[in-house]
């Protein structure tokens, strides 16, 4: 395949630009607005997109497509069955926590390095259960052992829990004086006090 002007299909910086704007696009876009991005005429654009399209159709395991009026970049159709198998290992996990797992998850969140026991202390329950569910979802992880009597384990929140909670830092939770003011039914008798 013979890239713009003679050069190698992908190194032309129209065609490299063209590519990154379609691989970080969530919507097909416009022919229009890839030229006025790029600051050359349609017709140059419609030239990339087809050499870039004839690239992606030599064996890769992406495609461009032109759809709703707009160009997109998308799996090639051969490669559909393991995108779907990946996506429901990896990406869709989907973790659901019952109240029993918030309260856990919360307790060392703001007590961490906490024991199981310390945790099962403040709830008033066993969380035994509790915590093998927050560990196998990577909320928590064992961060060493107490010193003394029995060198209980101890455990800490992830970077997954982080992730998953929008936090940049352990710091970043909400003080237990603004929840109490904003939640106070959880911080009832019946609450975590």
């Amino acid at each position: 395949m013979n890239g713009v002007r003679g050069e190698a299909p992908l190194q032309n910086p129209s065609i490299r630009t063209l590519e990154a704007l379609l691989f970080v696009a969530t919507q097909p876009v416009p022919s229009a607005s890839l030229a006025a991005v790029l600051g050359i005429s349609s017709r140059e654009v419609g030239r990339i997109l087809s050499q870039l399209r004839e690239h992606y159709e030599a064996g890769h395991g992406v495609t461009l497509i032109e759809v709703a009026g707009g160009w997109q970049m998308v799996t090639a159709p051969e490669e559909e069955e393991a995108v779907r198998a990946f996506r429901a290992d990896h990406l869709d996990e989907k973790i659901r926590l019952s109240k029993a797992s918030l309260e856990t998850l919360a307790v060392v969140a703001y007590r961490q390095p906490v024991t199981r026991g310390e945790v099962e202390e403040i709830r008033g329950v066993r969380c035994d259960r509790v915590m093998e569910t927050l560990l196998r979802h990577g909320l928590v992880r064992v961060a060493g052992r107490r010193r003394g009597s029995g060198t209980p384990l101890l455990f800490r929140t992830t970077d997954r829990f982080l992730e998953l909670f929008g936090l940049q830092a352990i710091a970043d939770l909400p003080a237990l004086e603004e929840l109490r003011e904003a939640l106070p039914e959880a911080f009832s008798e019946e609450g975590m006090a």
